[in-house]
């Protein structure tokens, strides 16, 4: 039995600020805390790539090459970026396997540079409405104002090559990423719509977009405040290098800073662990009524125990691909008394032992 697994579990009880922003943060404090990318995601990007392409970048990105075959393996967000960086570099493509014309390195610089001089936020999203006319084939984008929103919207071309979920996704996540970015601040959305089907994985858009995910909608597009259109832009040439070295993760990963009430329960379970407080408990420290709290979660699209387990499980990824520390003190780390307990849930969350999570990452020296 590992040594912190002796004796009683302390009670988690930060201080609290405001809502969601504990004054005190422990694991948070040590390790940067994201959630993990789904392996849908990742083959997406691949599927543009050759058979050892993609075992070899996988290799090199710590990913081991069995778990692209698992529909419920994840990834890290840091070895997600590798792979983008490295395959986008293999392939020429800053958008690698996704649209049916390359975007060639250089891009996303373009496209920026092309931006930085706008007045304002307004006039900066129709710039890079046109930008994308001229490039791709697969649909158009508008950006207008819909009464007291802002909204910019993806149309798929009917004549042209098509386009997947995943395509639809990222370019909304790349709008938002850039318009936050000009302005220096990350913009809230009211809501995301997206035309497609509510898919498995659709619990994870909470973690790609700062506001409510909806499917089977009329359009797809992301709306919010209309008081953004008219702020100035406040980047400047000097500061695009910054931006481009951190792509994609300046542009497609929400931050727990993001406030959405199923952020405030990420982060403070996380700061809870090994104890796993109830949503009693996590509704206090936040300053909701534990029906208001479950409403709140619900309207996101999510719920208390999905959290619950995603937090366990994305936790217990990072710690399993970035330190030598024993399953046991893992499983114990992430709110489990029993291995085999542990064991169990992580391969109903997954569909992989908790072991092939370290197979490569030791021997590429990460």
């Amino acid at each position: 039995m590992p040594a912190q697994m002796r004796g009683t579990r302390a009670r988690c009880e930060p201080r609290v600020l405001q809502h969601g922003l504990p004054s005190t943060l422990r694991v948070a404090d040590l390790n940067p805390l994201t959630a993990t990318v789904p392996i849908t995601v990742v083959n997406g990007f691949l599927s543009g790539a050759e058979r050892e392409t993609i075992a070899r970048l996988a290799e090199l990105s710590g990913i081991p090459h069995e778990l692209l075959g698992k529909p419920g393996a994840r990834v890290t967000q840091e070895q997600f970026s590798t792979l983008y960086r490295l395959l986008a570099g293999e392939l020429d493509d800053e958008m690698p396997g996704i649209f049916s014309r390359r975007l060639r390195k250089g891009t996303l610089k373009f496209l920026c540079l092309s931006l930085l001089d706008a007045p304002r936020l307004e006039v900066a999203l129709y710039r890079l409405t046109q930008f994308f006319h001229i490039l791709l084939e697969e649909f158009t984008l508008e950006s207008t104002q819909d009464g007291k929103a802002g909204m910019v919207r993806l149309i798929i071309e009917p004549q042209g090559p098509g386009v997947s979920a995943l395509g639809c996704e990222l370019v909304l996540k790349l709008i938002h990423g850039i318009a936050s970015w000009l302005i220096r601040q990350k913009i809230p959305l009211i809501e995301v719509n997206f035309q497609f089907p509510r898919s498995a994985q659709a619990g994870d858009h909470l973690y790609l977009f700062p506001g409510p995910v909806k499917f089977d909608q009329a359009m797809t597009c992301l709306r919010f405040d209309a008081n953004y259109l008219a702020m100035p832009i406040r980047q400047r040439k000097p500061d695009l290098q910054a931006f481009l070295k951190r792509a994609p993760e300046d542009w497609i990963f929400v931050t727990f800073a993001d406030q959405m009430v199923c952020h405030q329960v990420w982060r403070y379970m996380a700061d809870c662990l090994p104890a796993t407080p109830t949503i009693d408990q996590v509704a206090h420290a936040l300053n909701y009524s534990t029906r208001t709290l479950g409403r709140r979660l619900e309207v996101e699209g999510t719920t208390f125990q999905a959290i619950k387990d995603e937090v366990r499980r994305d936790i217990a990824i990072q710690r399993l691909t970035h330190s030598n520390e024993t399953i046991a003190g893992i499983a114990y780390d992430v709110g489990f008394d029993n291995p085999t307990a542990f064991h169990r849930a992580f391969r109903h969350w997954t569909g992989s032992t908790p072991a092939a999570y370290r197979h490569t990452e030791r021997s590429v020296g990460r």
